[in-house]
């Protein structure tokens, strides 16, 4: 299951559903994977994420430690890091920079694809 986020804080609930069936994932034994563009590639940067919370879900930061500590792949989208001047040092452990052949290679890989 591949989730693509493109939102942040401009967004908390459209930024934190896919964390959340992400979650829902691990509780199914499913690995997901999660591709961050556009304004989502903050939400893999250190402190970023500490202060979304929209309301009825958890917290958004507690959800992203849960699949990162489960190794699930958290990619940022390299021309979308650049754009905003966001390095592989900037990222939480766990989460890396990543081009579109990747991304390609994971989306055909999977059985589905959620866009956020």
């Amino acid at each position: 299951m591949v989730f693509v986020v493109t939102r942040g804080k401009d967004d908390p609930e459209r930024a934190t559903l896919p964390f959340v069936l992400g979650n829902g994932c691990l509780a199914m034994d499913v690995k997901p994977v999660f591709v961050l563009q556009s304004e989502g590639v903050w939400l893999a940067t250190k402190g970023y994420s500490n202060s979304i919370h929209a309301p009825g879900l958890d917290p958004l930061q507690k959800l992203l430690d849960n699949v990162l500590a489960a190794g699930c792949p958290v990619l940022v989208c390299s021309p979308c890091a650049k754009e905003r001047g966001i390095t592989e040092a900037d990222l939480l452990p766990g989460a890396f920079i990543a081009g579109a052949a990747k991304v390609v290679e994971l989306l055909l890989e999977a059985k589905n694809c959620l866009t956020y």
